[in-house]
């Protein structure tokens, strides 16, 4: 497993609960839903397209067999 993915996973966790802090502060908890949303998404769509890569793996490591 690649160190940077880990990396810029935290990173986007930080910076999302460093906006959703800021947000609530402001008085804006709606809008610090819908950012902490967004963030689960984007983290998601990093994690299936590691997932996918994952299966191409081991789909092509069975059929070299």
């Amino acid at each position: 497993m690649d160190v940077e993915i880990i990396l810029k996973i935290a990173g986007i966790g930080i910076l999302i609960s460093v906006a959703c802090q800021v947000l609530k502060q402001a008085g804006k908890e709606e809008i610090a839903t819908l950012v902490s949303l967004g963030g689960i998404v984007v983290v998601l769509a990093m994690v299936v397209n590691m997932i996918s890569e994952l299966f191409t793996s081991v789909g092509s490591l069975f059929y070299l067999f």
